[in-house]
């Protein structure tokens, strides 16, 4: 199926719902998101990486929609986004977690550490080892092999949506309920504030 950009060049807090139960294939593995997070950037968002306006590290996040930008968190965690919105605006949804569709075993090699398959991809660190996804992909065509991204047909029938987690300062909290996802499915990850912290820099650093 080919991707639709016009879709994907909606607002992340717009298209966030829409993601819902859409797959995401990549190193032999595909996953069914279930939870997504919406950043918007360029004064708009406090709590985005592009807040602050254009940089080297955020450059993905002003390109055509259905890309990935790939960053990594904390030094050591890579955490995958989809970029959505026109081309030059900035605006992606971070991937937070997702249930495994195919390829178990193969992301069950990745992700040793974990006890039940729901836990898998259940948390963006985590869903970027199942699925193999390093910093290198960042700017990658998610319609272009080795990924692929195929919406769903129609909309989940429900959606819940709150505070985003982990993220510090004035882009946290419930005036940004920008945390989307799948009501009652396994794969979904806890909620977790973060501590009241000063950020590292320009934007948060999110796990």
């Amino acid at each position: 199926m080919t991707l639709d950009r016009d879709l994907l060049a909606r607002p992340s807090v717009e298209l966030a719902p829409l993601l819902l139960g859409a797959v995401l294939r990549h190193g032999g593995v595909a996953l069914r998101i279930t939870e997504v997070e919406a950043y918007l950037g360029d004064g708009a968002d406090p709590g985005s990486h592009a807040f602050r306006g254009r940089t080297r590290r955020n450059a993905t996040m002003y390109g055509p929609p259905g890309h990935l930008y790939a960053y990594f968190s904390y030094g050591m965690h890579v955490c995958a986004n989809i970029v959505c919105s026109p081309e030059g605006s900035a605006s992606a949804l971070l991937l937070r977690g997702g249930e495994i569709v195919d390829g178990l075993a193969e992301a069950r090699s990745r992700r040793t550490t974990s006890k039940t398959d729901t836990d898998l991809a259940r948390g963006p660190a985590r869903l970027t080892i199942a699925l193999g996804i390093g910093l290198d992909d960042d700017g990658a065509d998610l319609a272009v092999p080795p990924f692929d991204l195929t919406l769903p047909a129609v909309p989940v029938p429900a959606v819940h949506t709150g505070p985003r987690t982990g993220v510090s300062g004035p882009g946290g909290g419930a005036e940004f309920p920008w945390r989307f996802w799948i009501p009652g499915d396994p794969t979904v990850s806890p909620y977790r504030r973060h501590p009241h912290l000063a950020p590292p820099g320009p934007g948060p650093v999110r796990l």
